[in-house]
């Protein structure tokens, strides 16, 4: 035996450790490598360029509710009305669609209290089919309101999406006036609609309830728009301006009231809710 395998054989190797994938994440605006558990504390903000990260539910759930809130059930519809398929059926895209998420569609309620002032929260999902508006999403948003009334408090929705569900035609596009009318009997009722637009609102959810609120509060930098920039462009055969369709360039032109960071968003809700709920009583 050589002197060099009896070295190998004297030291104490240890087999090597499962190393987690998910340890580091790439920012997707700086690039920048980040320690993934970093990143979550830090409310999914990147600590380098401060890019608002997208996120999902149940962590927006987290962050702007007090403890103790309580998810509700969400709405049955009818799946696949059309019988609608392209290079998947589209039952098949929903079953991938829940086997990645938490929840059965794209957006969620739960009833809760923002530092006190209670209301319901829906949220929109962007990680289920890009956020996309259609049955499922509406029969949500009408359930969202109808509890709202019932409990005798406001209703707020973080919009995220990439419109309307091409796999249900028609009927996704009729989510809009059903949104806007659920709306209606909310304001009737009194009580405040508050807006917080994530990163992207596109589509029909923009052209309906997400630009329909009391108060709409964005945070920095997401995407808001109707059709693409690209499309736009090509119609009107003129270059847009510097950061058209971003939440600063809509607060600069009167389209959203505040710009906030997601590290102040909840104080900022508290706020608009508080003071809402004092103009009701007034």
């Amino acid at each position: 035996m050589s002197w060099i395998d009896r070295v190998r054989k004297a030291l104490p190797f240890q087999d090597k450790r499962d190393t987690p994938d998910n340890l580091w994440i790439s920012c997707p605006s700086c690039k920048e490598m980040l320690f993934a558990k970093e990143y979550e504390e830090n409310l999914s903000v990147c600590p380098r360029c401060d890019h608002h990260g997208r996120i999902g539910t149940d962590a927006r759930f987290a962050q702007l509710l007090d403890d103790g809130f309580t998810v509700l059930d969400s709405p049955k519809v009818k799946e696949d009305p059309l019988k609608f398929r392209d290079q998947k059926k589209y039952p098949d895209r929903l079953k991938a669609a829940r086997l990645a998420n938490p929840h059965p569609d794209a957006l969620t309620n739960a009833l809760g209290a923002v530092d006190g002032h209670k209301c319901v929260l829906g949220v929109q999902d962007f990680a289920f089919m890009g956020g996309s508006m259609g049955m499922a999403v509406g029969s949500a948003f009408v359930s969202g309101v109808d509890r709202a009334i019932k409990e005798k408090c406001a209703y707020v929705i973080c919009t995220a999406a990439g419109g309307a569900r091409m796999q249900e035609g028609i009927l996704s596009l009729m989510q809009m006036p059903k949104a806007t009318v659920a709306i209606s009997r909310l304001k009737r009722a009194g009580l405040p609609y508050v807006v917080v637009l994530t990163d992207p609102t596109t589509g029909g959810v923009t052209a309906s309830y997400a630009m329909l609120g009391d108060v709409h509060i964005a945070e920095p930098e997401c995407l808001i728009g109707f059709a693409g920039q690209r499309v736009i462009q090509d119609t009107i055969r003129e270059k847009l301006p510097e950061g058209f369709q971003r939440a600063e360039y809509l607060y600069e032109h009167g389209m959203v009231d505040m710009v906030v960071h997601r590290h102040k968003l909840k104080a900022a809700l508290a706020s608009v809710l508080d003071y809402l709920g004092a103009a009701k009583a007034a």
